[in-house]
C-alpha cells in the first residue's frame, strides 16, 4: 500500500466507524478534500482509488476495522454534546425535598445572588418541597444590619416564597453543643499551635502535638476558650492529615472573635467558622440537596468529615460553574463604599447590579428568573451581560406596555405658512399598535410644537402622523401633509409633542439625566408603570414631583 492509498484507507476506516462499518466513497472523497488540501490537485487520481479502498474496508468485519484503526492509532471524535440548558432533574430522592438560600447579610441581594436563590426556589416548587432562608451572620465584619430586611424584600420581589427563616446568630448554643459532642467523640481537638507553625506541619502532612490531647485536656481548654486572646487557640475538626488538599487537613471549626456583632453585641466571643455552622444547620434543618458554586468543592469535602464523625446522612451536594458578569458591577463592598462617598445615590442606583436597582429600572423579576433557569446548575461556567437581560426583559414587557411620545432637550417651533383651515387638528395614536382595543392617546396639533433639539437642523422633516415641515435658518415652515409626500422627498421622521406636553426627566442607566417633555396622556400613569417612549426606549415611572414633573428610570431600548 503506497502513501496515497494509506491516506485513503485511513479516511475510509474513520468513515466506516461513524456509519456502523459501512464507508461511503463520496463521503471519504469529501473528507480527504477538506482535511488534506495539498491533495486536491490529485482528485482525479484519488477518485478511482477511493472506490477500491472503500470496497476493501467494507469487506472487513467491524472487529477487523477496529483492529486496523488501532494499528494507525485512529480515533473517531465524539460529537460535542448539545448545550445543556435549564434545570436538570435533582439527583437522589425527590420526596420531601428541602433546600435553602443562605446569604451573608453584607448588603441587599444582587444578580449574582439570584444565581443561587432562583434554582433552589424553582426546584422546591417542582418537587413541592420546603424552601429555607438562612442568614449566615457568624462573621460580624460582614454584617450590614439593614440587610436582614433588604434580603427578604429582594426575595419577595423575585417571587420567591420562603417557608422558614433562620438566623445563625441565634444558634450559637447549638454550635457549642455539637462542638462539645465532637470533642467527646475524639473527632475534634483544641489546638494552641501558632498559625504559621501549624501550617508548616499541615503542609508536611504532620499532625500537630495538640492532636493527641486527651478528651479531658481538650474539654478543659474548650471551657477556657472564651477567656483567651484571639488566635491563642482554635477548635479543629479531625480529617485525614495526609489528604491531597492541604486546606482540608484538620480545618478550624471555632475561633475567638472580638468584633461587636450588630445583633449579639458582645454576648459571645467564641464564633463558629462557616463550614462548621453550615454543616450542622444543613443537617438539623433537614437539607436534602445543597446547591453551591464549584468554588465550594473543598468546603463540601470538609463538611463530609463532620457528617461522618456524627454519623449523619450526607445531603446531595450539587456544584455549579461560575457566573461571569461581563458588564455588571456586583461588589457589595465597593457599592457600599461608593454610597458612603456619594458616588452612588443608594443601593438602587441604576449603575449597580443589585436587584433593587434592576427593579427600579423596570426590569422584571421574570426576566431574571428565566435567565437563571436557562443557565441551570451545570458545572461549566456561564457568562451574562446587560444585553442578555435586556433581551429577555423586552420579550416580557413589549406586549404589555403602552407607547408614548417623549422629546428630549425640547425646542419649541412655530410653523410658518401653516394652512389656516387646519389650525388645530386632533391626532389619535394607539396606545399599542398590536392591541388596538386598549384605546388611543390624543395629541392636539397646531402650528406650535416641541421637537428634539438635535432634530432642529436644516432639511425636510415629517412630524410623525402629522405634517411635513422644512427647517431652514433656525425657522420651520409648512411643506406638505401626507406621508407619501414625505417619502418622495426622503424626509426624515421625528417625534414631537404638543404645547400642552408635561415636563419629564429620565434617569439613564449611567445615572445621567435626560430632560424633556412627554405627551399629556402620561398624566394617567401611576408610579411603577412601565412605558415605551417611541424611538427612545422603555422606562419606568419612578416619581411624580410636587410640581407635576414625571421622573422615569430608563430600562433599555
Amino acid at each position: 500500500m503506497d502513501e496515497l492509498e494509506e491516506i485513503v484507507f485511513k479516511h475510509a476506516l474513520l468513515n466506516a466507524a461513524k456509519h456502523k462499518g459501512s464507508a461511503n466513497p463520496g463521503a471519504v472523497m469529501g473528507s480527504i478534500m477538506s482535511s488534506e488540501p495539498e491533495l486536491r490537485s490529485r482528485a482525479k487520481e484519488i477518485g478511482p482509488i477511493s472506490g477500491k479502498i472503500v470496497a476493501k474496508v467494507n469487506a472487513l468485519s467491524v472487529e477487523e476495522q477496529k483492529a486496523e484503526m488501532e494499528k494507525f492509532d485512529l480515533h473517531v471524535e465524539k460529537k460535542k454534546k448539545t448545550k445543556e440548558e435549564g434545570l436538570a432533574e435533582l439527583p437522589g430522592s425527590h420526596d420531601n425535598v428541602v433546600m435553602r438560600f443562605a446569604p451573608n447579610p453584607s448588603g441587599p441581594l444582587h444578580i449574582g445572588h439570584a444565581r443561587a436563590a432562583i434554582p433552589n426556589s424553582e426546584y422546591v416548587k417542582r418537587y413541592n418541597g420546603k424552601f429555607i432562608l438562612r442568614i449566615e451572620d457568624t462573621d460580624p465584619k460582614r454584617v450590614y444590619e439593614p440587610a436582614y430586611e433588604l434580603i427578604q424584600e429582594d426575595l419577595k420581589w423575585l417571587g420567591i416564597e420562603v417557608d422558614e427563616v433562620y438566623y445563625q446568630s441565634n444558634r450559637f448554643e447549638i454550635y457549642y453543643k455539637y462542638a462539645e459532642e465532637l470533642i467527646q467523640k475524639g473527632a475534634a481537638y483544641m489546638c494552641t499551635c501558632d498559625g504559621g507553625e501549624f501550617k508548616k506541619l499541615k503542609d508536611n502532612c504532620t499532625p500537630c502535638p495538640c492532636r493527641d490531647n486527651s478528651v479531658e485536656e481538650n474539654m478543659d481548654l474548650w471551657n477556657k476558650l472564651s477567656d483567651m486572646d484571639a488566635g491563642e487557640a482554635v477548635l479543629r475538626i479531625k480529617t485525614d492529615i495526609k489528604h491531597k488538599n492541604p486546606a482540608i487537613r484538620d480545618w478550624v471549626a471555632m475561633r475567638i472573635v472580638d468584633e461587636e456583632h450588630p445583633r449579639l453585641g458582645t454576648k459571645y466571643r467564641v464564633y463558629p467558622m462557616m463550614n462548621f455552622s453550615v454543616a450542622i444547620d444543613d443537617h438539623l434543618l433537614g437539607m436534602t440537596h445543597v446547591l453551591r458554586g464549584k468554588d465550594h468543592l473543598a468546603n463540601s469535602e470538609k463538611q463530609k468529615y463532620l457528617y461522618k464523625h456524627m454519623g449523619w446522612e450526607t445531603p446531595e451536594f450539587i456544584h455549579y460553574g461560575r457566573l461571569k458578569m461581563e458588564d455588571i458591577p456586583l461588589s457589595t463592598s465597593k457599592a457600599m463604599e461608593g454610597i458612603k462617598e456619594g458616588t452612588y445615590s443608594g443601593w438602587d442606583d441604576p449603575r449597580l447590579g443589585t436587584l433593587r436597582a434592576i427593579a427600579r429600572r423596570g426590569i422584571q423579576a421574570e426576566a431574571i428568573t428565566k435567565l437563571m433557569v436557562e443557565i441551570g446548575v451545570k458545572m461549566s461556567d456561564s457568562a451574562i451581560s446587560w444585553k442578555k437581560i435586556y433581551g429577555l426583559n423586552r420579550n416580557i414587557i413589549e406586549e404589555k406596555v403602552n407607547r408614548y411620545f417623549f422629546v428630549k432637550n425640547p425646542v419649541k417651533i412655530d410653523i410658518q405658512n401653516y394652512p389656516e383651515d387646519n389650525l388645530e387638528t386632533t391626532i389619535k395614536r394607539p396606545l399599542h399598535p398590536d392591541f388596538l382595543k386598549r384605546g388611543d392617546r390624543t395629541l392636539i396639533f397646531d402650528k406650535e410644537v416641541y421637537i428634539p433639539k438635535e432634530d432642529f437642523t436644516d432639511g425636510i422633516t415629517r412630524l410623525m402622523d402629522a405634517i411635513n415641515i422644512e427647517i431652514k435658518d433656525n425657522s420651520a415652515s409648512f411643506h406638505s401633509k401626507t406621508f407619501e409626500e414625505a417619502r418622495d422627498v426622503k424626509a426624515r421622521i421625528i417625534q414631537w409633542v404638543p404645547t400642552d406636553a408635561i415636563p419629564a426627566k429620565i434617569v439613564m442607566d449611567d445615572a445621567s439625566i435626560v430632560d424633556g417633555l412627554c405627551e399629556k396622556d402620561c398624566k394617567n400613569l401611576n408610579v411603577g408603570d412601565i412605558v415605551q417612549f417611541e424611538r427612545f426606549g422603555f422606562a419606568r415611572l419612578d416619581e411624580i414631583s410636587d410640581d407635576g414633573e414625571l421622573i422615569f428610570y430608563f430600562a433599555h431600548r
